[in-house]
């Protein structure tokens, strides 16, 4: 998958602390097609990506209670595209005031040795998935609808089987912290998309 849209800002005494907003949501695999045709008509126009995408995740043990977690993610479709590896912070749930999940989001393209690199530093993979779907963009807003396959032979990814009988629906936006004015614009998106999906903010910890 592409890395998300990231808006542009001049660096002046430091790096700019940017933030994923994140709705997420599912579809069975009979009202996918209802779902696109609702995208087509709301998102900019264009025609949507596809992608598929090969995303392993690594883990570092250390003092403290929870592992580091990174993601290296890789094209599996598209020649000649950099790996990409992704950190996802903590996510800030406390502010009631706040309709999408809150989180710190580092993502930047690598070269091809990622993999070895991570295991080098003291990572180890913890698991591994197939990602398939589609991308839209609604001005900043991206949305992602995709299926996920396991790797029924580790480091086999011709090797799959799909995960369920639904596809994942994400809404997000990455923008620098304090714009939590992002979150009404995707609130107001979400509502367009309902009943085909109730998009919600979630707590990764609860699943």
């Amino acid at each position: 998958m592409e890395a998300p849209p990231v808006t542009m800002m001049p660096v002046t005494g430091g790096t700019i602390n940017m933030m994923e907003y994140l709705l997420q949501g599912s579809v069975l695999d009979q009202s996918l097609e209802s779902l696109l045709h609702r995208l087509r008509g709301l998102c900019d126009n264009m025609e949507p990506e596809t992608f598929l995408d090969h995303e392993m995740v690594f883990l570092l043990k250390g003092q403290q209670a929870s592992p580091f977690v990174l993601r290296a993610r890789r094209s599996m479709d598209k020649s000649g595209m950099p790996w990409h590896l992704r950190y996802l912070g903590q996510p800030e749930i406390g502010d009631k005031n706040r309709y999408a999940l809150v989180r710190n989001c580092v993502d930047i393209a690598t070269s091809d040795n990622l993999t070895d690199f991570l295991v080098e530093m003291g990572f180890r993979m913890d698991h591994e998935f197939v990602a398939k779907g589609h991308v839209f963009r609604k001005g900043i807003m991206k949305i992602v609808v995709y299926k996920i396959f396991r790797i029924l032979m580790p480091g086999n990814t011709e090797s799959i089987e799909p995960l369920s009988l639904s596809y994942l629906v994400e809404l997000n936006v990455v923008a620098p912290a304090g714009q939590d004015i992002v979150s009404d614009d995707m609130r107001n998106f979400a509502e367009q998309l309902k009943p085909l999906v109730h998009l919600e903010k979630i707590d990764p910890k609860r699943l």
